[in-house]
C-alpha cells in the first residue's frame, strides 16, 4: 500500500466486512485504523491495473514479528482479508490469500496461519479450498462487546 491509498483501503476495509455482518462500533473503528496497521506492519492492496482501483488488501506483520495469538515461531500470520463487495468473485481474495503464503515461502516460515469469525463462511469456504486446515487448539471465544460473544476459529496452511 502507498502512503496516500490509506483512506481508500480503511473504506474498502470497513465496507466489505459491515456489507455482510453486524459489527460493534469499536470494531469497525478498528478495521479503518489502516494508518496504524502500516506504521508498525506490512497492508498489502490488489489494484486494477486497468483502472488503478483498490480492489482488495490484507495485513501482515514484518519479517520476524506477529499481529495476533494464533501465530507461533516460525509462522506467518495474516489478518483482514478485505475484498470491496463490487468485486467479489473475481479472485481478488485468493490472489491476496496467495500473496501472503509466497510471502511466507520467502520468510523460510513452516506455516501460514490465521483467524476468522465462526459466521464468516465465505472466508472459510475460500481457506479451505486453497488447503488450509483448522487449528482446534488455537481457536476461542472472545466478548465483543458486553454480552456478545463471537466464537473464533483459526486456521494453518502448511509450507513445503
Amino acid at each position: 500500500m502507498r502512503p496516500h491509498e490509506v483512506d481508500v483501503v480503511a473504506h474498502l476495509t470497513v465496507e466489505a466486512y459491515t456489507h455482510d455482518y453486524d459489527l460493534s462500533e469499536s470494531y469497525v473503528r478498528s478495521l479503518a485504523d489502516v494508518h496504524d496497521r502500516a506504521r508498525s506492519d506490512e497492508v498489502w492492496v490488489a489494484e486494477d491495473t486497468a483502472t488503478g482501483a483498490i480492489l482488495g488488501t490484507v495485513w501482515t506483520p514484518r519479517p520476524g514479528a506477529r499481529i495476533s495469538a494464533v501465530a507461533r515461531d516460525d509462522e506467518l500470520d495474516f489478518r483482514l482479508l478485505a475484498v470491496s463487495p463490487d468485486a467479489r468473485g473475481r479472485g481478488i481474495g485468493e490472489a491476496l490469500v496467495s500473496h501472503v503464503v509466497g510471502l511466507g515461502r520467502i520468510r523460510g516460515v513452516k506455516r501460514v496461519v490465521m483467524n476468522t469469525g465462526s459466521i464468516m463462511l465465505p472466508a472459510q469456504r475460500l481457506y479451505t479450498r486453497l488447503g488450509f486446515v483448522r487449528l482446534p487448539d488455537r481457536e476461542e471465544r472472545i466478548e465483543v462487546e458486553p454480552g456478545r460473544f463471537v466464537d473464533i476459529f483459526a486456521f494453518g496452511l502448511d509450507l513445503d
